[in-house]
């Protein structure tokens, strides 16, 4: 049966009801610009009815604040991650591909190749007209050295910017690590608050807040589960654990743990493309692991970096090992290559100073490698001479890997820097290949009589020396071999690339005319190098004549920066749509919450209402008839 003063204690219930829903309305409005805020509901249910033992049975005993929750939809919040992933990836490229795309530019404002090359053909032009003036080769010696300083200084522009990108690599896996241990201290914070029985809001919204930032960086996958007591699984404890997983699938925090990430430079004798920076990163775990950087899920920043930092368009070195063991003292390891880009030394992108190669899943230190040539002159085989320093390789690799796969570095099937890089050498080495064999052929006769020298060479690394490309003249046929260490076309980069410096200190040794032209005005040299301008079977760039360079360059970076910016674009409005969603259900709304406060505070004033006139029937019922 309820008591005298039942009805009090239910008129109670729905004051103190009321006074939560006011509070909690009043919280929302103070946070309408918190970021990450999500809106508060007062969650209430009826009371639990009081049997009266009357003909009616039972009669209601008020209302119960159950909970205050947070307005929040899981739904959007894994739509907008898994989109700001793609968000962070394209800006990213788009950022980095404008600026290339600057570095190339050729126009009114800033003298590119096209200008500088066709600068050097006039000059070319000009000398044919008295190929034995001593200014007019000259004049022709200095626009050729206008020309390698462009590739000098393209070449410096992409290892700085592929140093700025490693910068912003390491920055980003910073960030990662530190919020990777505010998540692990907020999730411990949450448990101590929620195995009390209430709701940690406000710690959750902070927890999502950097879930959205972390999004950006690297695709991030995020569950929660509840912890049930191990003597009775069928009782949860309160706690939840909350596990956050990056890049596809691997673990960054577990509950109140989290794994950090460590970035290690690589050594010179690391390099996986011959004009890489040197000192890029590697990312491992704090444990030693390796973390999954090349693989396509990576998404956010970090994989748009990557893409920039390492993109070689897939063409890696890759091919089956067709032999391996001991030759004399050497161990070497021999590669079968089929991809045309492997097939010539001037599209060769394997450092000079050694490197990692790949056989199956283990990796081995080499030193130096040499090409085999076949009877088409082109390479049909790399061997690698396995460095046996015991501070490189425990062990030498097993005669088993024969018919295993064999890689140095990973595709990245992207147009980054190392793939503009190749560019760059690939056409250094064929334009100076091309004129210094005219230059050099037999008969070549030079102002003082004697044989024609090299005109494009490129300067040693390790002093002031230049290489002359002695070892490319030879001729090559079935099982022709050139070492990494012979004086070839390789060594030429487009950070290398120069003119004779003899030649730059006398002209005269220009050669203009081969023997059998009479008199000096003659010019058949002269005219052999006019003729590369346009004669593609002589010197070509990616099947165009070798003036096309830029055009075929600028295609390249034209359709990538378009590609970037317009997903860049599409993600951003997606992201916007989907942000919109997600505020229409845990934002705060003013309007709405001006109706939720007249709202609790006309059931605020009927509730006190409700005391009001209990108190004066109770006050009739005690005081004046002495009940």
């Amino acid at each position: 049966m309820a008591s005298t003063f039942y009805g009090l204690n239910i008129a109670y219930t729905g004051l103190t009801a009321s006074n939560a829903g006011l509070n909690t309305t009043a919280n929302n409005i103070s946070n309408v610009n918190t970021e990450g805020y999500s809106r508060q509901i007062v969650e209430q249910k009826a009371a639990n009815a009081l049997r009266t033992y009357t003909t009616y049975g039972c009669t209601g005993s008020g209302v119960i604040t159950d909970s205050i929750e947070r307005a929040r939809d899981a739904f959007y919040d894994f739509k907008y991650w898994n989109n700001n992933a793609q968000v962070g990836e394209y800006k990213e490229l788009a950022y980095y591909m404008k600026q290339i795309e600057d570095y190339f530019t050729d126009d009114s404002t800033l003298e590119g190749f096209s200008t500088i090359y066709n600068n050097m053909y006039s000059a070319i032009e000009e000398l044919a007209k008295n190929s034995g003036d001593t200014t007019a080769k000259s004049q022709f010696v200095g626009y050729a050295e206008n020309l390698t300083y462009y590739f000098n200084t393209m070449s410096s522009n992409m290892q700085n910017l592929q140093t700025d990108v490693n910068l912003e690599i390491k920055n980003l896996v910073s960030q990662i690590n530190a919020y990777a241990r505010e998540i692990a201290s907020l999730n411990q914070q949450i448990n101590v608050i929620e195995l009390t029985g209430a709701t940690a809001n406000e710690l959750r919204d902070q927890r999502d807040l950097i879930i959205d930032k972390l999004s950006v960086i690297v695709d991030v996958k995020t569950s929660e589960e509840d912890v049930v007591d191990t003597n009775n699984p069928e009782r949860t404890t309160g706690a939840t654990r909350y596990v956050v997983k990056i890049a596809g699938g691997q673990t960054l925090v577990d509950g109140s743990k989290y794994n950090e990430l460590n970035c290690e430079a690589k050594t010179a004798y690391e390099k996986t493309n011959q004009s890489d920076s040197v000192g890029l990163y590697n990312i491992y775990w704090d444990d030693g692991r390796e973390f999954s950087m090349f693989s396509s899920s990576i998404g956010g920043q970090l994989r748009g970096l990557i893409e920039m930092r390492d993109g070689n368009n897939g063409e890696n070195f890759k091919g089956k090992v067709s032999a391996a063991g001991y030759v004399g003292t050497d161990y070497n390891v021999t590669v079968d290559v089929d991809k045309d880009y492997l097939k010539s030394l001037n599209t060769c992108t394997l450092s000079q100073d050694g490197g990692i190669i790949r056989l199956g899943n283990q990796e081995y230190y080499y030193d130096t490698f040499f090409v085999t040539y076949d009877a088409d002159q082109q390479i049909e085989s790399y061997t690698f001479q396995i460095s046996q320093s015991t501070e490189k390789n425990k062990t030498m690799p097993n005669i088993d890997r024969i018919g295993h796969e064999a890689n140095v570095g990973y595709a990245v099937d992207y147009q980054g820097i190392p793939y503009y890089q190749e560019q760059l050498n690939e056409f250094c080495r064929s334009l100076a290949e091309a004129f210094n064999k005219i230059l050099t052929q037999d008969g070549s006769t030079d102002g003082y009589g004697n044989k024609g020298s090299v005109l494009f060479t490129a300067n040693s690394a390790t002093d002031t020396t230049q290489y002359t490309f002695e070892d490319s003249r030879a001729v090559i046929g079935a099982g022709s071999v050139v070492k990494s260490t012979d004086d070839s076309y390789y060594y030429l980069t487009a950070g290398n690339f120069a003119i004779n410096d003899k030649m730059i200190d006398d002209p005269n040794i220009l050669a203009t005319r081969t023997e059998s032209s009479d008199g000096i005005s003659k010019y058949d040299i002269v005219e052999d190098m006019i003729a590369l301008r346009t004669d593609s079977s002589r010197l070509a760039f990616r099947g165009c004549a070798a003036g096309d360079f830029l055009q075929c360059v600028l295609s390249d970076i034209a359709l990538n920066a378009q590609s970037a910016n317009t997903l860049s674009a599409s993600y951003e409005n997606i992201s916007k749509s989907i942000d919109n969603q997600r505020l229409s259900v845990s934002g705060v709304d003013s309007d709405e919450e001006a109706l939720n406060l007249v709202q609790y505070q006309h059931s605020y004033n009927l509730a006190s209402q409700m005391i009001s006139v209990l108190a004066e029937i109770y006050d009739k019922l005690i005081n004046q008839t002495g009940v």
